[in-house]
């Protein structure tokens, strides 16, 4: 397939769009506890959509399955289940550092060592092509365009995290509520930087599940859809991470009557927007695997950070529409907006280091 880096950064916008609108409907849930409809909304994103997505998509399924080796299945279902790991304990990193600062900094975490770790990993111990394509992105052009690119991201996700910070000061929301523990900085940049490395897990992951996918490329399926093979793989391990989690509080908590109790239409209605909501989510990494086999095999691995940077401008354009900044000073206002502005740069500048890698290799080709 021919890269087409424009086309990787838009399906990569729609996958942002996906994850940072996921959690809208499950605002509307009443009466369940957080563990209870985390559990639904899981089952929806992490077992029922990809595995109807990659039915749908990828033909000879589990023949794909039976066929890839094990010990990739294992790794890609081992670095899902600490990716779901990642994801409870970004909750904490919230609730030590709340919404804004939390955000930056666990994001920020997740997005540098999902993107450039599988790369120097390939690239320290793969094969000569691998080793060539690390040495490529630190002496190239394209390879520069594109870490300038991932450092932008990085600053765009440190102003948001900044204006976050200063809209929690502003309007006394976050940090010192009934739910939420006090400010604690030094424990909230621990957990945050913890919950950063294993959310990053989901791109070793989809590194690791490398193999699956080109299995089901070679056995009939649009390379555009390959990665939903791995997917349902990956998602696996992060629905036993999460689920047992869930089940325990539910123990905990003594909520098992959530799904179970309550009048028959608004017990429907909590499980459809669960569901929804778990359906909206997996949408993000629909998108994502479509967007990386756009982007070309050079620099796939940048995928992450324009997957991050979209996430940050949907989740905060929807905090926009939320009015959760109405109260916030003009100057925090102008925060945020140029945050936006600079994470939706970042991705420019990393397509179009894919751009030019593109030409350099058409270039290559016709001399």
């Amino acid at each position: 397939m021919t890269p087409q880096p424009a086309i990787g950064v838009l399906l990569h916008a729609v996958g942002g769009f996906a994850a940072g609108s996921f959690y809208s409907p499950l605002k509307l849930i009443r009466r369940w506890s957080w563990e209870s409809l985390w559990l639904v909304m899981g089952l929806g994103a992490w077992l029922i959509a990809p595995w109807v997505a990659a039915y749908w998509t990828i033909p000879n399924l589990f023949e794909v399955l039976r066929a890839s080796p094990m010990a990739v299945l294992f790794w890609a279902a081992f670095f899902g289940a600490l990716w779901g790991l990642g994801n409870l304990t970004f909750g904490l990193a919230v609730r030590y550092l709340g919404m804004g600062l939390g955000y930056a900094v666990a994001l920020g975490f997740c997005m540098v060592f999902g993107t450039l770790i599988p790369p120097v990993y390939a690239g320290v111990f793969g094969s000569v092509a691998d080793r060539e394509k690390l040495v490529n992105l630190f002496v190239t052009t394209p390879g520069q365009v594109v870490l300038l690119g991932i450092a932008v991201c990085l600053g765009g996700i440190a102003l948001c995290g900044w204006a976050g910070l200063r809209r929690e000061q502003e309007t006394g929301k976050d940090l010192d509520s009934k739910e939420t523990p006090r400010f604690a900085l030094g424990k909230g940049f621990a957990v945050a930087t913890v919950s950063g490395i294993l959310s990053a897990c989901f791109a070793f992951g989809l590194a690791a599940g490398k193999p699956i996918a080109q299995t089901a490329h070679n056995l009939g399926a649009a390379e555009v859809f390959s990665n939903n093979a791995s997917l349902v793989v990956i998602l696996v391990g992060g629905l036993i991470s999460n689920a047992v989690w869930c089940l325990m509080l539910n123990v905990k908590n003594r909520t098992f009557g959530d799904y179970v109790c309550g009048r028959f239409s608004a017990q429907l209605f909590n499980y459809g927007l669960a569901l929804l909501g778990g359906i909206v989510w997996y949408l993000q990494f629909f998108f994502y695997g479509m967007g990386t086999t756009k982007l070309g095999p050079q620099y796939d691995f940048s995928s992450w950070s324009i997957h991050m940077a979209f996430i940050i401008v949907f989740s905060n354009l929807w905090g926009i529409v939320f009015k959760e900044w109405h109260h916030a000073r003009f100057i925090t206002k102008i925060l945020v907006f140029s945050a936006i502005v600079v994470l939706i740069a970042s991705t420019g500048i990393i397509g179009y280091g894919n751009y030019l890698d593109l030409l350099l290799r058409k270039s290559a080709v016709s001399t």
